[in-house]
């Protein structure tokens, strides 16, 4: 046994981008995405990014390592960059559409982009931030990307487009595999309320744990019919656009929506799954009684985050929805923690506590997926695990293969946040008796109103 060791057949390195590729193969005639009247199946999707993988990597002379962003909201095209922009070997930057140009000046200029997608109505945002780069700084090329739905389509002064950059793409190209499993993948950056926003790197590795990881612990199973409410540029989508092609699930994509559009599209394409922000959840609570269609079956909602109200949760959850808690940070790549559900204990609490005890459960932010090797709540002073009784506060912790690589040209925040191999999150709470977590606030916060207090009260 001692003899027997890694061989070269061994030598695969793990990525989610093989997702796409097996699902063009197994169900290539199934539905991949749908945007209003626009359908694609897996093979049409797969192809469409090989045809921009291509087309990066021989006709704009990307080279592997180097940063493409996208500024997008949810649609095909952005979608199609979560596989075509890594698949050429470039690292994938998708950027929060709400940014103000400054910001987005200074990621662009941070990351040292080479190629700046924008949809079509954030070019008057992307060129505001192009014109704020320092003088020395080489501006990425602008490719906008069109929309058939939308009437103000000018693209006056453009000669390429992402459609045409898709023309000029071989749609069999040998897309580029990572020479490790640890090679950049993806940068993300986390805004910061006291200092420069910080660009996370997230491996091949990585992603493809956060990926398959998710669709274990959320239980989705074959063909999901999933819809994008939560934004691509959010840590990706939590990861779902590789996740939903690892089960040749469909995705439906809109612009942008409210409570009764959502409801719509729900209607419309039998939708299954759906993630996103308490704030969605509020949206749908609050939906006017019109927009409340019936649904056609249970829809499950994936959210994180702050904990939603007892009241919102009790509501959304009578419309036929099933809602799932969990946490994670932009450092983690998704979904990392989950209020993991105990229906044989829970479900069977007395009718008239049962809203408001369900909701309390959920609320705490749960135990770790399968995944992710360990988490624990540390005092800050010792570094010691803090007793599971509920009430004894310390800082988050964590380690394993979701971590990120580190914070992109600054090894010093990145020490600060992974030390002996344990990443601290920035977040306090405290442990259950029954092994769960419930983060109560930021760190920073928390620590500053013990000392004030302590202040008071000496």
């Amino acid at each position: 046994m001692d003899q027997l060791g890694p061989h070269s057949a061994n030598n695969n390195p793990l990525s989610p981008l093989g997702f796409i590729e097996r699902t063009a193969i197994v169900h290539g005639d199934r539905t991949s995405v749908v945007y209003n009247q626009q359908v694609y199946t897996w093979s049409e999707t797969y192809h469409r990014c090989l045809r921009l993988a291509s087309a990066l990597s021989s006709h704009l002379r990307i080279s592997p390592g180097e940063v493409v962003s996208v500024i997008s909201p949810n649609i095909p095209a952005m979608y199609e960059m979560h596989f075509g922009v890594p698949m050429s070997g470039a690292v994938l930057n998708t950027i929060n559409t709400r940014l103000d140009s400054r910001t987005i000046s200074l990621l662009l200029h941070h990351s040292g982009c080479r190629i700046l997608f924008v949809d079509l109505l954030s070019l008057p945002l992307a060129r505001s931030a192009l014109e704020l780069l320092p003088a020395d700084h080489r501006p990425p090329l602008l490719i906008p990307i069109e929309d058939p739905f939308e009437d103000n389509c000018d693209l006056t002064g453009f000669d390429l487009t992402y459609e045409k950059l898709i023309d000029l793409g071989d749609p069999y190209f040998r897309w580029i595999r990572p020479k490790s499993e640890w090679s950049p993948m993806i940068l993300n950056y986390k805004s910061g309320t006291t200092s420069a926003p910080k660009g996370v790197v997230h491996c091949h590795r990585g992603i493809f744990l956060v990926s398959t990881d998710s669709l274990i612990d959320w239980c989705v199973p074959d063909h999901p019919v999933f819809l994008w409410t939560l934004p691509m540029f959010n840590a990706n989508g939590w990861c779902f656009p590789w996740a939903v092609a690892a089960v040749a699930g469909t995705n439906v994509c809109l612009r942008r929506f409210d409570g009764p559009a959502v409801f719509l599209a729900i209607a419309k394409n039998r939708v299954t799954h759906l993630c996103g922000a308490p704030v969605v959840l509020n949206m749908l609570a609050n939906s006017p009684p019109t927009a409340n269609r019936s649904l056609h079956g249970t829809v499950k909602i994936l959210t994180a985050g702050t904990p939603p109200p007892a009241a919102v949760l009790a509501r959304v959850e009578s419309l036929g929805f099933s809602v799932s808690h969990g946490f994670g940070l932009t450092e983690t790549a998704g979904v990392v923690l989950s209020c993991a559900w105990k229906g044989y204990h829970w479900d069977q609490l007395p009718a008239g506590r049962r809203a408001g005890k369900r909701a309390m459960m959920k609320a705490r932010q749960g135990v770790r997926t399968l995944m992710m090797t360990t988490m624990d709540v540390v005092d800050e002073a010792t570094a010691r695990s803090v007793p599971w009784d509920g009430l004894t506060i310390g800082e988050v912790v964590m380690r394993g293969g979701h971590v990120m690589l580190g914070y992109l040209k600054d090894k010093e925040a990145t020490a600060k946040v992974i030390k002996d191999g344990w990443f601290y999150t920035g977040h306090v709470g405290v442990m259950h008796r029954d092994g769960y977590l419930e983060i109560k606030d930021r760190a920073k916060d928390v620590f500053i109103m013990l000392k004030i207090k302590k202040i008071k009260l000496d």
